[in-house]
């Protein structure tokens, strides 16, 4: 359930400045040290693979789809 709530809100990210990236929610959350590092691994796969899954629900594909692929992460994961 709490993977589906992450990959919902990765998704909502991609097309929505007002989500909460992954360094937000791991600030919010006080985390550091290796803990902070779990989450940023485990928060930067979830997005990649919430955002390849929102490419090809755009029928996206070559160089539009490594863009959109490349910012959609990079917003999810708060760089």
């Amino acid at each position: 359930m709490k993977a589906l709530v992450l990959a919902t809100a990765l998704l909502m990210a991609c097309g929505s400045a007002y989500a909460d990236s992954c360094k937000m929610e791991a600030g919010n959350k006080k985390l550091a040290g290796a803990a902070m590092t779990s989450f940023m691994k485990k928060c930067e796969t979830d997005a990649k693979a919430a955002c390849a899954k929102s490419a090809a629900d755009k029928k996206l594909a070559g160089a539009a789809k490594d863009s959109f692929t490349k910012k959609c992460v990079a917003d999810g994961i708060g760089t």
